[in-house]
């Protein structure tokens, strides 16, 4: 098969997408009509080229995520196709970039061609600051995760009482936000597991010529079944038999490029102390941890914890903010950093009913608060809501509670 009877076939897969129902994300889609390269990011099936297509007027459009092609090599011929089938678009789509060998070259010749480019990837590279050596024209970044609780809600389009949202949001918690298996009712347990093992050896097995791939899978699982915890690479390093210290940073680093986890660091103001530190695993959508983990136990407090480590993580990577842990005499679950400045500390806890619970999370906070310079304290919780002035050393301190399900409706996204 030539390649414009391959473009010919994801034409008529382009057109049959366009005709299913979209639902809007929480994205700005900014100056798509100027010459600025559009870098969509996220992970593999959280809706990118679901997002890009409907947006888009009309586009030329290329999916390298095709078998068919990936092995690519006439690059001209590809446009030449993409001219002919599309009638000479200025817009070219391109899908699942970084399957294209040297696709940062081909990329910047079609900008100096003046063609107006969108372009996908299930890699965080594609968010780094890396990428502006790669592409010489100027580019936007836009972010594309699973559904956020707002977006899940939009899905249903329906009005809801507090109590049916609240209802909803215990459900989002457990399924995590994978548009597929919501939109055609499949089994989220099933379908995740197919995905993470997709990910797993298709984005990064062979992708990156992994030459044990069972230590990868193992490595990936328990990971994620020590969601919310935290780790050495030296420690993994014993407890999954993997060779070296610098292999399980190398299968770290693919684990957090292909969006499956991600590491968070214990702040310091020493940079030095903040790399030697345990760093705390989370999950990028929850329910991976049900469809992957070792042992999946109910444990509701783990899951808001990880929910709102996904929330902040969003934020850090559309540089927002920048996302810690602290842990001194206490640990405090979310430190936010802008600039140079600390301006929130966050913990969550399911629930406040026993009053030494409160109390650990109370101290945590406000040793947090002493030792970090920072007055804004929060604890996210099932359902309390409201202030607290708390006296500690002579000192007033006002605490914020805020209920989870209602945390991420109110911008915290």
């Amino acid at each position: 098969m030539n390649i414009k009877d391959i473009l010919l076939s994801q034409k008529k897969e382009l057109t049959a997408t366009r005709g299913k129902n979209y639902i809007k994300r929480n994205v700005k889609l900014e100056a798509l009509d100027k010459p600025l390269i559009k870098v969509i990011a996220g992970p593999r099936r959280a809706g990118k080229s679901f997002f890009a297509i409907h947006e888009l007027v009309e586009a030329g459009y290329v999916n390298f995520d095709d078998e068919r092609i990936i092995n690519l090599k006439n690059y001209d011929e590809t446009i030449e196709a993409v001219k002919n089938i599309y009638k000479n678009p200025r817009t070219i789509f391109l899908d699942e970039i970084q399957n294209l060998s040297g696709w940062e070259l081909f990329v910047n010749r079609l900008q100096r061609q003046n063609y107006n480019l969108v372009i996908s990837g299930s890699n965080a590279n594609l968010l780094s600051r890396e990428l502006s050596t790669h592409l010489t024209g100027r580019h936007i970044n836009i972010l594309i995760l699973p559904f956020s609780f707002k977006e899940y809600l939009d899905f249903f389009d329906k009005q809801y009482t507090e109590p049916e949202i609240k209802a909803k949001f215990e459900t989002y918690v457990e399924n995590g936000g994978y548009p597929e298996p919501l939109v055609y009712g499949l089994d989220y347990k099933d379908y995740l597991k197919t995905l993470f093992d997709s990910i797993l050896f298709k984005d990064i097995v062979k992708r990156y010529s992994i030459r044990y791939p069972k230590e990868l899978e193992n490595l990936a699982k328990q990971l994620v079944s020590n969601f919310c915890g935290q780790f050495s690479y030296g420690k993994l390093r014993k407890t999954t038999d993997i060779g070296s210290v610098h292999t399980v940073k190398k299968y770290v680093g693919c684990l957090e490029e292909t969006f499956l986890i991600f590491a968070l660091k214990r702040f310091s103001f020493k940079v030095k102390e903040q790399e030697k530190a345990n760093r705390k695993i989370y999950v990028l959508d929850n329910g991976f941890i049900n469809a992957v983990s070792f042992s999946f136990s109910e444990n509701s407090g783990r899951l808001y914890e990880n929910l709102v480590a996904i929330e902040l993580k969003k934020r850090e990577l559309k540089g927002e903010l920048e996302l810690f842990y602290y842990m001194n005499d206490y640990e405090v679950d979310f430190v936010i950093k802008k600039g140079k400045k600390v301006t929130q500390l966050i913990q969550v806890c399911f629930a406040l009913d026993n009053e030494d619970t409160k109390q650990r999370e109370i101290r945590g906070l406000l040793y947090g608060s002493r030792d970090l310079k920072c007055d804004k304290l929060i604890v996210i919780t099932r359902s309390r809501e409201g202030t607290e002035t708390v006296s500690w050393f002579g000192m007033k301190k006002e605490i914020s509670y805020i209920p989870l399900w209602k945390w991420p409706l109110e911008g915290s996204s």
